[in-house]
Protein backbone atom coordinates (compact mmCIF):
# COMPACT_ATOMS: atom_id res chain seq x y z
CA UNK A 1 0.00 0.00 0.00
CA UNK A 2 1.26 3.45 -0.87
CA UNK A 3 2.43 6.22 1.53
CA UNK A 4 0.53 8.86 2.13
CA UNK A 5 2.31 12.43 1.56
CA UNK A 6 1.56 15.43 3.56
CA UNK A 7 -1.41 17.05 1.80
CA UNK A 8 -2.92 13.91 1.62
CA UNK A 9 -3.23 13.17 5.04
CA UNK A 10 -4.00 16.68 5.75
CA UNK A 11 -7.17 16.57 3.19
CA UNK A 12 -8.18 13.37 5.45
CA UNK A 13 -9.15 16.46 8.27
CA UNK A 14 -8.29 13.76 11.32
CA UNK A 15 -9.60 16.05 14.25
CA UNK A 16 -8.62 13.77 16.72
CA UNK A 17 -5.20 12.84 15.18
CA UNK A 18 -1.87 14.11 14.59
CA UNK A 19 1.29 13.47 12.00
CA UNK A 20 4.05 13.21 14.41
CA UNK A 21 7.71 11.18 12.45
CA UNK A 22 6.36 8.59 11.12
CA UNK A 23 2.43 7.81 12.06
CA UNK A 24 -1.08 9.63 13.51
CA UNK A 25 -1.43 9.88 17.11
CA UNK A 26 -3.78 10.18 19.18
CA UNK A 27 -4.40 10.89 23.15
CA UNK A 28 -7.68 10.12 24.22
CA UNK A 29 -8.94 10.92 28.15
CA UNK A 30 -10.85 8.11 29.98
CA UNK A 31 -12.15 8.29 33.44
CA UNK A 32 -9.80 5.38 34.78
CA UNK A 33 -8.43 2.01 33.90
CA UNK A 34 -11.26 0.66 33.16
CA UNK A 35 -12.81 2.79 30.90
CA UNK A 36 -9.56 2.68 28.77
CA UNK A 37 -9.67 -1.20 28.47
CA UNK A 38 -13.08 -1.18 27.53
CA UNK A 39 -12.28 1.89 24.50
CA UNK A 40 -9.33 -0.02 23.63
CA UNK A 41 -11.10 -3.60 23.21
CA UNK A 42 -13.52 -1.74 21.09
CA UNK A 43 -10.76 -0.52 19.04
CA UNK A 44 -9.36 -4.02 18.70
CA UNK A 45 -12.46 -5.34 17.18
CA UNK A 46 -12.75 -2.64 14.58
CA UNK A 47 -8.93 -2.98 14.21
CA UNK A 48 -9.76 -6.79 13.46
CA UNK A 49 -12.35 -5.79 11.08
CA UNK A 50 -9.83 -3.88 8.58
CA UNK A 51 -6.64 -6.46 9.48
CA UNK A 52 -4.93 -3.32 11.04
CA UNK A 53 -3.77 -2.30 14.61
CA UNK A 54 -3.01 0.46 16.03
CA UNK A 55 0.04 0.55 19.07
CA UNK A 56 -1.42 1.51 22.08
CA UNK A 57 -0.23 2.59 25.68
CA UNK A 58 -2.76 2.63 28.71
CA UNK A 59 -1.55 5.15 31.59
CA UNK A 60 -3.96 6.75 34.31
CA UNK A 61 -6.58 8.94 32.73
CA UNK A 62 -5.28 8.47 28.96
CA UNK A 63 -4.97 6.02 26.10
CA UNK A 64 -2.20 7.06 23.47
CA UNK A 65 -2.61 5.31 20.22
CA UNK A 66 -0.55 5.35 17.18
CA UNK A 67 -1.43 4.16 13.67
CA UNK A 68 1.44 3.52 10.96
CA UNK A 69 1.72 0.83 8.33
CA UNK A 70 5.04 -1.03 8.85
CA UNK A 71 5.13 -1.64 5.10
CA UNK A 72 4.27 1.30 3.28
CA UNK A 73 5.54 1.98 -0.24
CA UNK A 74 7.54 5.05 -1.28
CA UNK A 75 9.18 5.41 -4.60
CA UNK A 76 12.29 7.88 -5.02
CA UNK A 77 13.09 10.17 -7.27
CA UNK A 78 14.21 7.31 -10.12
CA UNK A 79 10.55 5.18 -9.26
CA UNK A 80 12.31 3.12 -7.02
CA UNK A 81 10.16 1.21 -4.46
CA UNK A 82 11.57 1.04 -0.89
CA UNK A 83 9.51 -0.88 2.08
CA UNK A 84 8.80 2.38 5.49
CA UNK A 85 6.76 2.83 7.79
CA UNK A 86 4.79 5.47 7.29
CA UNK A 87 0.88 6.46 7.38
CA UNK A 88 -0.82 4.67 4.22
CA UNK A 89 -5.03 4.58 3.61
CA UNK A 90 -5.49 1.80 6.24
CA UNK A 91 -4.31 3.93 9.31
CA UNK A 92 -6.72 6.99 7.76
CA UNK A 93 -9.67 4.60 7.42
CA UNK A 94 -8.78 3.36 10.85
CA UNK A 95 -8.28 6.92 12.60
CA UNK A 96 -12.02 7.61 11.64
CA UNK A 97 -13.30 4.30 12.35
CA UNK A 98 -11.64 5.07 16.57
CA UNK A 99 -12.78 8.53 16.37
CA UNK A 100 -16.52 7.05 15.77
CA UNK A 101 -15.53 4.58 18.77
CA UNK A 102 -14.71 7.58 20.76
CA UNK A 103 -17.18 9.16 20.34
CA UNK A 104 -19.77 6.14 21.12
CA UNK A 105 -17.77 5.71 24.57
CA UNK A 106 -17.91 9.38 25.29
CA UNK A 107 -14.25 9.79 25.18
CA UNK A 108 -12.17 12.99 24.33
CA UNK A 109 -9.50 13.15 22.54
CA UNK A 110 -6.71 15.79 23.66
CA UNK A 111 -4.67 16.46 20.06
CA UNK A 112 -2.25 19.18 21.28
CA UNK A 113 -0.76 16.97 24.05
CA UNK A 114 0.63 14.03 22.19
CA UNK A 115 4.50 13.42 21.49
CA UNK A 116 7.21 11.43 19.87
CA UNK A 117 10.93 11.39 20.39
CA UNK A 118 13.69 10.37 18.50
CA UNK A 119 17.51 10.24 18.66
CA UNK A 120 19.89 11.76 16.33
CA UNK A 121 23.18 11.26 16.09
CA UNK A 122 25.50 13.05 13.37
CA UNK A 123 28.09 11.06 11.62
CA UNK A 124 30.14 10.70 8.57
CA UNK A 125 30.01 6.93 8.57
CA UNK A 126 26.31 5.93 9.51
CA UNK A 127 26.83 2.83 7.45
CA UNK A 128 29.99 1.64 9.36
CA UNK A 129 28.28 2.67 13.36
CA UNK A 130 24.70 1.32 12.48
CA UNK A 131 25.75 -2.22 13.56
CA UNK A 132 26.89 -0.97 16.62
CA UNK A 133 23.92 0.80 17.67
CA UNK A 134 21.67 -1.63 16.34
CA UNK A 135 23.13 -4.55 18.41
CA UNK A 136 23.19 -2.25 21.41
CA UNK A 137 19.97 -1.09 21.60
CA UNK A 138 17.78 -4.12 20.46
CA UNK A 139 19.82 -6.62 20.17
CA UNK A 140 19.21 -7.54 15.93
CA UNK A 141 20.68 -6.91 13.23
CA UNK A 142 17.55 -6.83 11.36
CA UNK A 143 16.69 -3.38 12.76
CA UNK A 144 19.00 -1.36 11.12
CA UNK A 145 16.89 0.01 7.76
CA UNK A 146 14.25 -1.37 9.18
CA UNK A 147 11.04 0.66 7.42
CA UNK A 148 13.23 3.44 5.72
CA UNK A 149 15.97 3.19 3.37
CA UNK A 150 18.62 4.56 5.23
CA UNK A 151 20.58 3.39 8.17
CA UNK A 152 17.71 4.36 10.45
CA UNK A 153 17.89 2.33 13.58
CA UNK A 154 14.16 1.15 14.02
CA UNK A 155 12.89 -1.57 16.65
CA UNK A 156 10.00 -3.64 15.39
CA UNK A 157 8.20 -3.67 18.55
CA UNK A 158 8.16 -0.12 19.36
CA UNK A 159 10.41 -0.69 22.73
CA UNK A 160 12.33 2.54 21.88
CA UNK A 161 12.92 5.59 20.21
CA UNK A 162 14.19 5.80 16.33
CA UNK A 163 17.77 6.13 15.99
CA UNK A 164 18.26 7.99 12.71
CA UNK A 165 22.07 9.52 11.79
CA UNK A 166 22.63 13.00 9.77
CA UNK A 167 25.63 13.66 7.91
CA UNK A 168 28.30 15.85 8.63
CA UNK A 169 31.36 17.01 6.76
CA UNK A 170 34.43 14.29 6.59
CA UNK A 171 36.50 15.41 9.42
CA UNK A 172 34.10 17.69 11.44
CA UNK A 173 33.88 17.15 14.82
CA UNK A 174 32.85 19.89 15.85
CA UNK A 175 29.75 20.17 17.89
CA UNK A 176 27.93 17.88 19.81
CA UNK A 177 27.11 14.78 17.83
CA UNK A 178 23.93 13.26 19.57
CA UNK A 179 20.18 15.07 20.16
CA UNK A 180 16.96 14.75 20.75
CA UNK A 181 14.15 15.22 18.27
CA UNK A 182 10.94 15.83 20.08
CA UNK A 183 7.86 16.04 18.05
CA UNK A 184 4.84 17.93 19.25
CA UNK A 185 1.29 18.71 17.23
CA UNK A 186 1.30 22.12 15.31
CA UNK A 187 -0.48 23.79 18.00
CA UNK A 188 1.65 22.78 20.98
CA UNK A 189 5.07 24.15 19.12
CA UNK A 190 5.05 27.18 20.79
CA UNK A 191 4.27 26.65 23.76
CA UNK A 192 6.54 24.28 24.12
CA UNK A 193 9.30 26.20 22.79
CA UNK A 194 8.82 29.10 25.04
CA UNK A 195 8.67 26.73 28.45
CA UNK A 196 12.15 25.22 27.31
CA UNK A 197 13.05 29.29 26.89
CA UNK A 198 11.78 30.10 30.33
CA UNK A 199 13.18 26.96 31.96
CA UNK A 200 16.98 28.46 31.03
CA UNK A 201 17.20 27.04 27.09
CA UNK A 202 18.30 28.93 23.68
CA UNK A 203 16.65 28.79 20.80
CA UNK A 204 19.82 28.74 18.72
CA UNK A 205 18.60 28.05 15.35
CA UNK A 206 15.07 28.88 14.28
CA UNK A 207 15.74 29.30 10.27
CA UNK A 208 13.68 26.34 9.35
CA UNK A 209 10.78 27.09 11.78
CA UNK A 210 8.10 25.82 12.46
CA UNK A 211 9.12 22.67 10.95
CA UNK A 212 12.15 22.28 13.05
CA UNK A 213 13.46 24.72 16.02
CA UNK A 214 17.00 23.90 17.44
CA UNK A 215 17.19 24.44 21.48
CA UNK A 216 20.17 24.17 23.74
CA UNK A 217 20.71 23.39 27.62
CA UNK A 218 23.44 25.97 29.51
CA UNK A 219 26.00 22.67 28.71
CA UNK A 220 25.31 22.99 25.23
CA UNK A 221 23.75 20.04 24.29
CA UNK A 222 20.63 20.42 21.83
CA UNK A 223 17.13 18.79 21.57
CA UNK A 224 15.04 19.54 18.40
CA UNK A 225 11.27 20.47 17.94
CA UNK A 226 9.33 19.09 15.43
CA UNK A 227 6.26 19.59 13.45
CA UNK A 228 4.57 17.93 10.35
CA UNK A 229 3.12 21.19 8.94
CA UNK A 230 2.55 19.18 5.64
CA UNK A 231 -0.30 16.88 7.08
CA UNK A 232 -1.80 19.74 9.34
CA UNK A 233 -5.37 20.09 8.28
CA UNK A 234 -5.92 23.66 7.02
CA UNK A 235 -9.07 25.52 8.84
Amino acid sequence: MDMLRGKQIAEAHLADWRKLAQGLHARYLVDDFGAGVRFVAAVGEAGDALGHHPRVSIGRGYVDLELVTDNAIYRDDEGTEHVVEWVTQQDVDLARRITDIAADHKVDADPASVSEIELGLDTEHSATIAPVWAALLTGSAESQGRGTPSDEIRDATGRLPNLWFGDVPEGDASGPRFHIEVYVAPEAAETRIAAAVAAGGTVVDDSDAPSLTVIADQDGNQGVVCVDGSAATQV
